[in-house]
């Protein structure tokens, strides 16, 4: 049976980009920067520019949010053929052509105020749909087709501060790299298969990109067009179906509280006498073919190990930069390395495949860390800030 994650992928690179962000998911991530900086959002321009005004949930989030995150515009493009457009903001009566919502367009929506227009008390979605009854200059048509790497979404996007969105998760890099390219903020979804990725790990590594807050290493769940036949549940508030992606979380390089958090350690000794996942070793293991030691789990870190260590990727979710240096990763078929201590010839990788199983095949060693002729888990390669210190201080 076909994964969600691959549904999605697969959806997303057919250019049926129709997964919707949950506003729980957009409320609990941006709070929790909020919690951190209050005027993170303050007279910020945000932009989510793969987003139908119509139907997303970040312009939902945003414009009913506008007044109390104190912004100053918020901008939302998307590509046309959404199938169930108005959906979540019933915004039908906007479209062209009437009552009957016509196939969608590209359009561009910018707000710059939220007022109580309709005199209920309060400065809400309401309104903005009232604004926009009013204004209907404020939606323009994107004769360009509404893609993120358009001139004219390039324009919108150099105007903006910060991006907010769910962006396709086949386009991830190529996102990535338009972003840093315009040096702008973001808040984004993308697969945690990244992390790895040549042209996104590099950003991790120089502390220009690190996770989010909230969702990881426990997906996330999307809504999906009624006529999905497979997915997880019905939602009992919206009626709508909801389909789980396991490989789903947020990436961001705008600062939060849990980047700040010290992992609590033990010694290297109490690690070895304590840890279930290291009883009956007498020290830890170290890889074959890189100058680093195995940790297969955050909680064994030594506190006390002044060397590189291997941890698993998931300890990116408690990578703290003031205590850790991120110095490499395993997965990567680079011979200069500078951890490297061995790489395996085509004969290499045949002998091991012989030792391990009695019989010709090959094993590529080059692309992890080896133990024993056994390739392990994607590893980050870190250590202890301390001993980054101490090298450029020696340096200098």
């Amino acid at each position: 049976m076909t994964s969600a994650a691959s549904r999605l992928t697969a959806a997303r690179t057919a250019k049926r980009d129709e997964f919707y962000t949950q506003y729980i998911d957009i409320q609990k991530e941006v709070e929790a920067y909020l919690e951190f900086d209050p005027n993170t959002f303050r007279n910020k321009v945000v932009y989510c520019n793969c987003d139908d005004p119509f139907e997303s949930n970040f312009f939902k989030y945003f414009a009913t949010n506008f007044n109390r995150l104190g912004l100053r515009k918020l901008i939302t493009t998307s590509c046309g053929g959404s199938s169930i457009a108005g959906a979540q903001l019933s915004f039908s009566e906007y479209l062209e052509g009437g009552g009957k919502p016509q196939e969608p367009n590209a359009v561009a929506l910018e707000i710059e105020e939220v007022n109580d227009l309709n005199g209920d008390g309060a400065r809400d979605i309401e309104d903005v749909r009232f604004f926009l009854q009013q204004n209907p200059h404020k939606r323009t048509r994107l004769l360009q087709g509404g893609d993120f790497r358009s001139e004219e979404c390039v324009n919108l996007l150099k105007l903006s501060d910060i991006v907010v969105t769910n962006p396709p998760f086949s386009l991830f890099s190529e996102y990535i790299a338009l972003l840093t390219e315009h040096e702008k903020k973001f808040l984004i979804i993308g697969n945690t298969n990244a992390i790895t990725y040549q042209d996104v790990f590099p950003h991790i590594m120089a502390n220009r990109l690190w996770l989010g807050c909230t969702n990881f290493n426990v997906g996330m769940f999307f809504e999906v067009p009624d006529n999905w036949e497979k997915f997880h549940h019905i939602n009992e508030q919206t009626g709508k179906k909801m389909a789980r992606v396991s490989t789903s979380c947020w990436y961001t390089n705008i600062d939060h509280g849990r980047r700040h958090r010290p992992l609590s350690l033990m010694t290297m000794a109490d690690n070895l006498r304590y840890s279930s996942g290291l009883r009956g070793k007498s020290a830890y293991d170290k890889y074959d073919n890189y100058d680093a030691i195995e940790v297969s789990t955050y909680k064994e870190i030594p506190s006390d190990y002044d060397g590189v260590m291997g941890v698993p990727v998931t300890f990116l979710d408690k990578y703290n930069p003031d205590q850790f240096e991120i110095v490499g990763t395993l997965e990567s078929s680079d011979p200069n390395n500078p951890y490297r201590t061995r790489w395996y010839s085509a004969q290499d990788q045949k002998d091991a495949y012989f030792r391990r199983f009695g019989k010709p095949g090959n094993i590529p060693l080059n692309m992890s860390g080896v133990i024993n002729d056994v390739k392990v888990y994607k590893r980050i390669l870190i250590r202890h800030r301390r001993t980054a210190k101490s090298s450029e201080e020696l340096n200098n």
